[in-house]
């Protein structure tokens, strides 16, 4: 079937946007094509430094043929609307379709030829497409990321003619900018047009162009004995800056290689886009670097190499000075300066805020068993380096650079690894600290952040989260998740309030977005929504235990995954289904347990002894936290929940019978729901 290819060529495209990019273009064709009627067999986009591309195999040569149709006035709607509905479509009354009390119009369009749909559809998508950043050039109105300079145009071997702000559709596009052909070539179909390419020095498919650059860099770190340091954003990126990535091993002065191993490789990816080396003998970073080229150089790149490694020695140049000079000044010496920087403009300084932190280090430490002096410093000093010349240079080094720091300084290396620690983890990859002052005063920056923007009502709303304060709830879920925490955040969070923020009526409102942020994140591990909802529902503790929560919905998914779990799930609901129908239609007569009725089937007796049984093995279990045996004891129900319901007979017309029979149904109920709120599970 035919094919459409399009080339959109512009001067460079930012290397972060071309992914996007490319996933927009394929998406509005998809979404323009399948309005006009058209399921295409294969969709594939390419993005690129100059150029978004786009091939799509299995089109019809014309649009299908539609009847569209237009909603007219009611039946017996005033004339005078009818007439009206009738001019605007040029039917006659006795031309529309009448359906549940309303005229239609329908109306029979011929399929249009696919490159008259293709010549608007495009001009279209370059109009509206939604670059983050844009800009105009020449004396038109059009909006490209950079100059676009010709477009590719081609369906089922011919150009599809249209022309947008003077740029003509074409057949014609050209390699790499130095090292192809300098006469553009012609291309009609893919096969050609990438085989043109691949002659002119262009990989275009961006996995591509990341394996060469990996292979390449292999290759020769191989050969001198080194190791590359892996960065995939950084792979990401400078794939993104070379159609043709040719890696080069340079050599660094090793001397620098007493600076932090996270200073050389900052500087060397943040400024010029560098993978670091390492000496896989000691671990440590190697005095060499690895540059991606855009061109195959005749010397094997060696004069390249050599004029990268003069920029890289000027780089680390100022990076030894911001270290060098950082260092004569103590991070005690630099709160001071923390005091004339605002932090928000309701919360204060960030003077106040390393108060806060502090403070809250100190009594989450006394909770999970760490020192609460280490905390207590830590938390003050965790701030100090935002005002080093290096974490100016570089913020993402920020808390790091105090680490190094602090244990020059002769602090505990317990203080210095909390301060280096604080900002974990970041992000789900991140790394999570184990060391109990680190943890303390992570938990300590992340609350204080929570409470601070509650407190002040600066809450996340819809996708808006100015703050990052899921970031910063799912950051406190992990550290008391992954470091098997006993902690009682509401006390935590409600204490803090009152202390720091003079909010001794703090709602709880961060407790429910906390729980929230936990609900999302046990999803996304794979368990099942309404597990979660269930235990959530029924877990809701006078404190706020998120290790409680988890050990529920663990406990609740694997007794649900046993047969006793899913049959004493079934009971449940039946169970449930005649509790509310009979107390719809007239209620129980009377409160409080279910007795024994000395003429009562086996069945009937057998059920409330073993509920009598159970009941208090529940509680000791709940109250002792231990869910899994709280659901082992409810599985106990199961068998003689079966043969109630299999033997007797509910709706007895003896009304005590029937509404002791009741009552000893809701007590099975109220029993399991105390484990989890077993309504709200499908099955």
């Amino acid at each position: 079937m035919p094919q459409l290819l399009l080339e959109l060529f512009s001067e460079e495209i930012p290397a972060r946007m071309q992914a996007q990019a490319g996933r927009d273009l394929e998406r509005m064709a998809r979404e323009r094509l399948a309005e006009a009627g058209f399921l295409p067999e294969a969709v594939k986009s390419f993005a690129g430094p100059r150029r978004l591309t786009l091939v799509i195999e299995g089109l019809l040569a014309a649009q299908p043929d539609r009847t569209e149709e237009r909603k007219g006035p009611k039946v017996g709607a005033p004339q005078a609307a009818l007439d009206g509905f009738l001019r605007s479509t040029g039917l006659t009354q006795d031309q529309l379709t009448e359906r549940d009390g309303v005229y239609f119009a329908l109306s029979a369009k011929p399929g249009r030829p696919t490159p008259d749909v293709i010549a608007e559809m495009v001009p279209a998508i370059i109009r509206a497409f939604p670059w983050p950043k844009s800009m105009k050039w020449g004396t038109g109105s059009l909006r490209w990321v950079r100059p676009l300079q010709r477009i590719l145009c081609v369906f089922d071997g011919e150009v599809v003619p249209f022309e947008i702000e003077g740029i003509v559709s074409g057949d014609m596009t050209e390699g790499h900018r130095f090292m192809g052909s300098r006469a553009p070539f012609r291309a009609r179909h893919f096969e050609a047009y990438a085989a043109g390419l691949e002659a002119n020095f262009v990989v275009l498919d961006p996995e591509e162009r990341k394996a060469r650059i990996l292979e390449g860099a292999r290759t020769l770190c191989f050969a001198r004995s080194v190791e590359l340091v892996d960065d995939q954003g950084l792979l990401d990126e400078v794939a993104g800056l070379a159609e043709w990535p040719t890696p080069i091993l340079g050599d660094m002065d090793p001397a620098f290689l007493d600076l932090p191993p996270e200073v050389i490789r900052t500087s060397m990816r943040t400024h010029q886009k560098y993978f670091a080396v390492r000496d896989p003998k000691t671990g440590g970073l190697a005095p060499n670097f690895l540059v991606v080229s855009n061109i195959e150089a005749r010397d094997g790149g060696h004069l390249v190499s050599i004029g990268n490694a003069r920029v890289l020695s000027a780089r680390l140049n100022d990076a030894r000075f911001f270290w060098d000079e950082d260092r004569k000044t103590p991070l005690e010496t630099r709160l001071e300066k923390l005091k004339a920087v605002t932090f928000h403009a309701k919360l204060g300084t960030l003077y106040q805020r390393a108060e806060r932190i502090s403070a809250l280090a100190g009594q989450i430490a006394e909770l999970i068993g760490a020192d609460r002096a280490q905390a207590e410093r830590a938390g003050l000093l965790a701030k100090a380096d935002l005002t080093c010349g290096m974490v100016g240079e570089f913020p993402e080094l920020q808390g790091l650079m105090g680490g190094y720091y602090a244990r020059q300084q002769g602090e505990a290396d317990a203080v210095a690894d909390a301060i280096r620690d604080h900002y974990k983890p970041q992000g789900p990859t991140d790394s999570v600290p184990t060391a109990p002052v680190s943890v303390a005063v992570a938990l300590a920056e992340k609350l204080d952040t929570l409470v601070g923007f509650f407190a002040i009502d600066e809450k996340p709303t819809g996708s808006k989260d100015p703050y990052a304060l899921r970031r910063a709830a799912l950051g406190v879920i992990r550290l008391i998740a992954d470091n098997g925490l006993s902690l009682d955040l509401r006390a935590v969070t409600q204490n803090h309030a009152k202390e720091a923020f003079v909010a001794a009526d703090f709602d709880l409102s961060l407790d429910y977005f906390i729980v929230d942020r936990l609900r999302v994140s046990l999803i996304d591990q794979g368990y099942q929504p309404d597990y979660v909802l269930a235990a959530f529902r029924s877990g809701w503790l006078e404190g706020l235990e998120i290790g409680q929560f988890i050990a529920r919905v663990e406990a609740l998914t694997k007794f649900l995954k046993t047969d006793d779990g899913s049959n004493l799930l079934s009971g449940f609901n039946r169970a449930a289904n005649i509790i509310a129908a009979e107390t719809k239609k007239d209620g129980i007569s009377g409160y409080g347990r279910p007795q024994l009725i000395a003429s009562a089937p086996l069945e009937e007796t057998a059920l409330l002894n073993a509920w009598i049984a159970i009941e208090p093995r529940v509680d000791a279990a709940m109250k002792a936290i231990d869910y899994q045996g709280a659901m082992t004891a409810l599985s106990e129900l199961r068998a003689p929940v079966d043969s109630f319901f299999e033997k007797v007979f509910v709706n007895d017309p003896d009304r005590n019978v029937r509404d002791n029979r009741l009552l000893l149904l809701t007590a099975v109920r109220d029993t399991m729901q105390r484990v989890a709120d077993f309504s709200l599970i499908n099955g």
